[in-house]
């Protein structure tokens, strides 16, 4: 999770390791999903892990993927602003140049 914000923050593409291959129906997680896992208790007798620190944990790992998709969305949107931006300058650009021959 660490490396995968870390490339949000230098502009970069998260890459699946080289071992990673998911099917074109696979779905990411979402972070309510996180939130809601529940895990079974441990039978009588055997160890376990303590309940609150796995809710703990998984509160932690649902922030940390709610804050990544909200740089995500926050990128997607300042990518479409700039586009836009340069369309529209491309087209005065080419308005100017056009101008400029007709005279």
């Amino acid at each position: 999770m660490r490396a995968f914000l870390r490339g949000l923050r230098r502009n970069e593409r998260p890459r699946p390791a080289a071992t990673c291959y998911r099917s074109s129906t696979y779905v990411p997680l979402s972070p309510w999903q996180v939130r809601q896992r529940r895990f079974r208790a441990t039978r009588v007798g055997r160890r376990g892990l303590d309940p609150d620190e796995v809710r703990e944990f998984l509160d932690r790992v649902a922030d940390d993927l709610a804050a990544a998709y909200r740089a995500l969305g926050d990128s997607r949107q300042e990518a479409a602003r700039i586009k836009d931006a340069l369309k529209r300058w491309q087209s005065e650009q080419a308005q100017r140049t056009n101008a400029g021959r007709h005279h």
